[in-house]
């Protein structure tokens, strides 16, 4: 079975265009959270991935947007976009992202925004985190999102000892996961930060255990100018040209 691995899309319907478009049709999709924040297009985002029947967990932003977190956990740019996205939200694309559950288990994948451990906060970034955070999922995979940048850890238990060992996604390609027990990000679809602007997403095929990383252009001036319109805060927008 393959399925589409998408996250962190922050309201850049011209991104999650391109990658549903880019991506081989009807495949099963799970998104790791996230779907509103930053961006100039969060009822459009959401009512797409609605009409797709995604199977979603939920991300801080998603969060803050219906008031079960603190806005003072985010900095000033983050906090007035989630501001500005509660002012635009339809009812229904509110109960939607109030409706999302926290994680998902998926066979032998766990999904979750930010880490099992904390599943809606916490960020992987580096092997300590991802070590500690084994204990806390039992199947042998687990799919997260939040840090926006594309990355494998695995987990490899030779000679009786565990280490986690790191694969950056750097080059778009196949990946094979092989049977250590391991937590994958895919990236972000609509604000990548490892330096390079395209979406970032994957195809995960658990018959031959691989994963395929993608990287694809989209219409960057076009979510740029939507923003600049929504008067949403100018760093916000310059970052999106950078991938940082």
């Amino acid at each position: 079975m393959r399925y589409l691995l998408i996250s962190d899309i922050h309201s850049n319907l011209a991104a999650l265009e391109a990658v549903f478009a880019d991506a081989p049709a009807d495949l099963p999709i799970w998104c790791l959270g996230d779907l509103v924040g930053y961006g100039p297009n969060p009822n459009e985002c959401i009512e797409l991935l609605r009409e797709k029947d995604v199977k979603c967990v939920i991300g801080n932003h998603d969060w803050a947007t219906i008031d079960q977190t603190s806005l003072e956990d985010f900095n000033t740019e983050a906090k007035a976009a989630v501001l500005w996205t509660q002012a635009q939200l339809k009812s229904e694309n509110l109960a939607y992202l109030r409706k999302l559950p926290i994680s998902l288990v998926e066979g032998e994948y766990t999904l979750v925004h930010g880490s099992p451990r904390k599943p809606v906060w916490e960020y992987i970034l580096h092997p300590t985190a991802a070590s500690l955070n084994f204990a806390y999922f039992n199947t042998t995979y687990c799919l997260v999102g939040h840090t926006h940048i594309p990355v494998i850890f695995r987990l490899d238990q030779a000679d009786g000892q565990a280490r986690c060992q790191v694969e950056q996604l750097v080059e778009p390609g196949i990946y094979f996961l092989g049977d250590q027990r391991a937590i994958i990000n895919p990236g972000s679809v609509g604000q990548p930060r490892d330096g390079d602007a395209r979406a970032s997403y994957a195809i995960l095929d658990t018959e031959t255990n691989t994963l395929d990383y993608r990287r694809i252009s989209y219409d960057l001036i076009k979510t740029q100018t939507l923003m600049h319109q929504a008067k949403l805060p100018g760093r916000l927008i310059a970052r999106l040209s950078y991938g940082w």
